[in-house]
């Protein structure tokens, strides 16, 4: 089953797919992040930035839900839990060095204030 919103992409085309499952806040910088590895989620959050642990946490269930993103918890005391990219996610590896670069590009033709 799919979250609503990817539902609803699935009737009007693959473009509207892709914002469904990767528009949001933040959500292309935990996968860039995570392309380098599982991460825990303290280490995410900083790495990801001012974003708030209920953002991130929402953030990561989406993904999760839509099968990027994979949630490991380990059976140790304190618990920890790592994230790590699915197979599925591992393929964003291109489109995320490129959205990557292409920010980079549009932040150097900013005229300086």
């Amino acid at each position: 089953m799919h979250r609503k919103a990817v539902e609803t992409a699935l009737q009007v085309c693959p473009v509207e797919v892709a914002v469904a499952v990767l528009g949001g806040a933040w959500k292309l910088t935990i996968v860039k992040y995570l392309l380098d590895g599982p991460r825990r989620f303290g280490e995410l959050g900083r790495l990801v930035g001012p974003v708030s642990p209920r953002v991130l946490t929402r953030q990561l269930r989406d993904l999760e839900t839509d099968g990027i993103v994979s949630r490991t918890v380990f059976a140790e005391v304190p618990p920890r839990v790592e994230y790590e990219l699915t197979d599925l996610g591992r393929t964003l590896d291109t489109a995320v060095a490129w959205l990557d670069q292409w920010g980079k590009n549009f932040e150097e033709q900013l005229p300086s204030s």
